[in-house]
């Protein structure tokens, strides 16, 4: 195993950070490497809006939930789906290209891109020896973030990331079983086994939340997540998404 895997497999959300900004060489070595991510038919369709003004990220803290650590970080980056530029490009090469750019597809690519690039800048981030917390908070309010950073038609902000150098490191949460995740050859349809699995994964979570919490939780995951879905939250993206010119056919 070297260095690289061990850092990728090292990973959890880092939530407390000290009160030191991150350089602006560190900034532009994390967006290079976000940069180098993979990206279809090198169309690069995303855009990263780094966050420095204080009171810029005190309104994204408000608008993701009031989550303190969207606004106490060493940096924070939003990432947005973007074909604006690819609109732009179209124009300039005197080309229709309006009917592709609207097109599912090319609304799938610029979230590919996108996340592409938001992990290689976390890996890198990581590996410099910060910390990151992703946050899909400020999804809970996409006008009000869009008005604060100003962003055009065709550029749909996604999700943040904190980064910053931590105070508190969390005890790391067990992922489901490499089994239960990777299918050889076909989807395992097994619902006994796929049952089964989920069961022993549940068994699992609860003992982390009883050692992390000295028995005070005792959650399983299943539950958590038939909650969680059970609640419909911002079911205002597919209209959001249209109004912004993206993913209309």
């Amino acid at each position: 195993m070297n260095d690289v895997i061990t850092n990728i497999l090292n990973h959890r959300s880092i939530r407390h950070f000290e009160d030191k900004l991150l350089t602006d060489e560190q900034i532009s070595t994390i967006i290079s490497c976000a940069q180098s991510a993979s990206t279809s038919s090198y169309i690069q369709a995303y855009s990263i809006i780094g966050i420095k003004d204080k009171e810029k990220k005190r309104k994204l803290a408000e608008l993701a939930g009031n989550q303190g650590y969207v606004e106490n970080n060493g940096h924070f980056l939003v990432f947005c789906a973007d074909l604006h530029r690819h609109e732009i490009i179209g124009e300039r090469e005197g080309k229709n290209v309006i009917p592709t750019i609207e097109s599912t597809e090319k609304f799938m690519v610029s979230l590919i891109d996108a996340s592409l690039a938001a992990q290689n800048a976390a890996i890198a981030a990581e590996s410099m020896g910060l910390g990151i917390c992703y946050i899909g908070g400020i999804r809970n309010n996409l006008e009000g973030v869009k008005d604060l950073l100003k962003t055009p038609e065709r550029v749909i902000p996604l999700f943040g990331m904190a980064i910053g150098y931590p105070t508190k490191i969390t005890d790391q949460k067990p992922r489901l079983p490499l089994e239960h995740i990777y299918h050889e050859d076909q989807y395992e349809q097994n619902r006994e086994v796929y049952v089964k699995q989920l069961q022993d994964y549940d068994n699992l979570i609860s003992s982390y939340y009883e050692k992390r919490t000295n028995s005070v939780r005792n959650d399983r995951w299943t539950d958590q997540m038939a909650k969680m879905l059970e609640k419909q939250t911002r079911m205002y993206m597919k209209e959001f998404v249209q109004k912004s010119k993206m993913d209309l056919q």
